[in-house]
């Protein structure tokens, strides 16, 4: 399942979504991807610009500051 986020200006947006294939069956990690918007948005994909692996809880936080901060859910975007 990915969760999707796009800040107030509209350029930039970040996925989060699980990491099924961790080797370590003990903790949950998440990937949170951030793109930079390129062009009008759904006519491009925004460009990747950085990926980090995260605990499960951290990447909550993450996401539950980020909406605090003015970010709004969207829909998949890539």
């Amino acid at each position: 399942m990915e969760h999707w986020l796009i800040n107030s200006s509209r350029s930039e947006v970040k996925r989060f979504i699980k990491n099924d294939k961790s080797i370590d069956k003990v903790f949950e990690y998440m990937f949170i991807d951030s793109g930079k918007i390129v062009g009008v948005l759904g006519k491009e994909p925004p460009v990747i610009t950085t990926t980090v692996s995260v605990d499960i809880d951290l990447a909550r936080e993450i996401y539950e500051r980020l909406l605090s901060q003015g970010w709004r859910k969207t829909k998949v975007v890539w």
